[in-house]
């Protein structure tokens, strides 16, 4: 059994050589990766990983979020060139590994039936306290079961999309960000051999501060793609915009006392495994007056912090309610057109039926008018023969 993994990156120096070292580890043969244009030193990471013959290296510099083709073509290059039986499509940021942990992912992929075809990974984000700077390998050690109404008070709509892996197929094709493939998923793996994904999505600030930059000038710079402006980049890029990043940076990550309280309600468990075979490139820089005044651009989020993290604690859900109730709107609107172009299509059709009936009906009467005159017509012949006799 071949096992192969694809990745399409962009500046992420701080946590790709901890990715790909534990998926090495994990028994992962073969590892494409395609750098993205990378400006942080990501680049030259990944030139020392292909020099030692560790992964086969690809560049795509275009920003126009075109992570779909390159993806399916990486996928499908892993069937057609290295042969792979199973694939698995990651983000720099996740982090696959068997929920058996005395198994690596080669082994428990060894023992699952390619019969099923795919099947979806699901995928939790560890938390803890936010940071400056930092990989946040040894600081984001809790896994996040935070309830979605807990999730919007933390301006977050949702717990992270499963990430599809697929058997070996030479016309794959991978969609919206590694979440769907074209296969078609036919049951799942055995409980005792069942994978998931651990995330590590806001590592520091910045970190995903330079995220929602580059990501959200993609979206702009390829006018084919429409995001919604609930989807979660775009909501961050607007954040950006407004000013109030940092503000969602530090709400979205656990106080102390949050940590602690919600380790007891069972909404943080604590998740070190990761931290235990795993060491950072990048020193965390933890939030503080001292860090911020070293790093002027999350300065301002740490000013009356409490007075407008609470402000925006409050406010948060019902915002996310509002873009709900609009994108409900929305999707109401849209189905009321379709319901009356499908009106229109049936006026259309009743239209056509009535013209063609009025079209027999105007021809039985000039058949009918036709077959009268000839009566009529031979009626006074008649008379007048009588009359004439």
């Amino acid at each position: 059994m071949k096992l192969a993994l694809t990745l399409m990156v962009r500046d992420e120096a701080d946590i790709v050589s901890s990715m790909l070292d534990h998926h090495l580890a994990q028994g992962v043969d073969t590892i494409i990766v395609t750098d993205n244009g990378s400006i942080d030193g990501t680049t030259d990471i990944l030139r020392d990983y292909e020099t030692r013959g560790l992964i086969e290296l690809r560049h795509d510099p275009r920003h126009l979020k075109q992570q779909s083709p390159v993806v399916t073509q990486m996928a499908r290059d892993a069937a057609t060139v290295h042969g792979a039986d199973w694939v698995i499509n990651a983000d720099a940021d996740e982090f696959f590994l068997p929920v058996d942990r005395s198994l690596t992912l080669h082994e428990a992929f060894e023992g699952i039936d390619p019969a099923i075809q795919a099947f979806l990974v699901p995928v939790t984000n560890l938390t803890g306290p936010g940071a400056v700077a930092g990989s946040g390998l040894q600081r984001l050690v809790y896994r996040d079961l935070r309830s979605d109404e807990q999730l919007a008070a933390a301006g977050l709509r949702a717990h992270p999309t499963a990430d599809a892996v697929h058997i070996g197929d030479p016309e794959i094709d991978v969609i919206q960000g590694n979440h769907f493939v074209s296969l078609e998923g036919r049951g799942f793996p055995p409980a005792e051999l069942a994978i998931e994904v651990l995330h590590l999505p806001w590592r520091s600030y910045e970190q995903f501060r330079h995220k929602v930059d580059v990501s959200g000038r993609a979206y702009e710079s390829n006018p084919g793609l429409t995001p919604s402006p609930n989807h979660h980049g775009m909501r961050d890029y607007a954040r950006l915009q407004a000013g109030a990043l940092e503000d969602y940076y530090l709400l979205r990550h656990p106080s102390a006392a949050e940590l602690e309280q919600g380790l007891a309600d069972g909404v943080f468990t604590l998740e070190t495994v990761l931290a235990d075979h795993l060491t950072s490139v990048v020193a965390d820089v933890p939030f503080s007056p001292e860090a911020a005044a070293r790093h002027d651009r999350v300065a301002p989020a740490l000013r009356d912090a409490e007075v407008r993290l609470g402000r925006l604690g409050a406010t948060t859900a019902r915002q996310a309610e509002q873009l709900d109730e609009k994108e409900a709107q929305l999707d109401a609107a849209t189905g009321r057109i379709a319901e009356l172009e499908a009106q229109v299509l049936h006026l259309e059709q009743v239209q056509a039926l009535t013209d063609k009936h009025v079209a027999n009906l105007e021809q039985h009467l000039h058949a009918v008018n036709d077959r009268w005159e000839v009566r009529v017509s031979n009626r006074l012949r008649r008379d007048g023969r009588r009359v004439s006799g």
